[in-house]
């Protein structure tokens, strides 16, 4: 099907009595990708071309924005507020999930079952940031990456270090861990004022060597792009060798390879 962002292919999914959009690229096992606000932006995109590449099927679902719009600061926040009072999204939520995680659930034992393999990949950015471990409940899902996750917002030191994930869902990953090797990564920027580093520091406490942490000084963020240090992967990328946010997205994509295609 004909699709609104180049190269992928434009797939409806009905799951749970809730149909989206989900753009489909790539052969291999399966990776979700989840956009960052303000939605699937073309470095977004730009990334999800990258995993495809690297030898995976991506599936990246429509959840907020408009596929393939530029990212802007109007834009942004516009999609943060529409975010903020829509019910399948709990932004302040500490120690749940926001409800939009059931569909994702459901898109990544579709995805499983379509692509085989053992298992599946998640890579959230920002307000998904954090979506791929809650995700480990009830999912094939044993291969998550947390760049940037950004919830709870929050002023307390509570909310900067909590996981946004029930503690049944932070139980399964446990379990995914002791029986299925699966690894978490993360990525952040060190003065990042959205993604804190107590939220690493407790990822760290709860999975110990299982949690990979990549942090990086933001002096070594894309310049110009009219915001603070903060997207890892996409808007503040510097994609050459030997930069820090290339060599996060090269291990990035060999963290997917080693747990999807050992």
């Amino acid at each position: 099907m004909t699709s609104s962002l180049k190269g992928f292919e434009q797939q409806y999914y009905d799951l749970l009595s809730v149909p989206r959009t989900v753009f489909v690229r790539g052969s291999g096992p399966a990776v979700v990708v989840l956009t960052e606000v303000p939605g699937i932006t073309p470095q977004v995109a730009a990334f999800a071309e990258r995993v495809a590449d690297a030898g995976f099927r991506v599936y990246m679902p429509q959840l907020f924005g408009t596929p393939g719009k530029p990212l802007t600061k109007a834009y942004a926040a516009q999609t943060l507020g529409k975010i903020c009072i829509s019910r399948e999204f709990r932004v302040l939520a500490a120690n749940r999930s926001s409800p939009v995680i059931d569909w994702l659930r459901a898109l990544a034992r579709q995805a499983h079952e379509e692509c085989g393999g053992p298992g599946v990949g998640v890579v959230g950015m920002c307000l998904t940031g954090n979506f791929g471990l809650a995700m480990m409940l009830d999912a094939p899902v044993i291969a998550p990456v947390l760049s940037q996750p950004s919830l709870p917002v929050g002023p307390t030191r509570a909310q900067r270090a909590a996981l946004h994930a029930s503690d049944e869902e932070v139980a399964a990953a446990h379990e995914k861990i002791a029986l299925q090797g699966a690894r978490i990564l993360g990525l952040r920027f060190s003065q990042d004022m959205l993604c804190r580093g107590e939220r690493f520091d407790r990822l760290r406490e709860e999975f110990g060597d299982a949690f990979e942490a990549i942090e990086i000084d933001a002096r070594h963020a894309r310049q110009g792009t009219g915001t603070p240090a903060h997207s890892v992967l996409t808007t503040h990328l510097i994609d050459e060798q030997g930069e820090p946010t290339r060599e996060a997205l090269d291990r990035t994509l060999a963290f997917l390879t080693e747990q999807l295609r050992p």
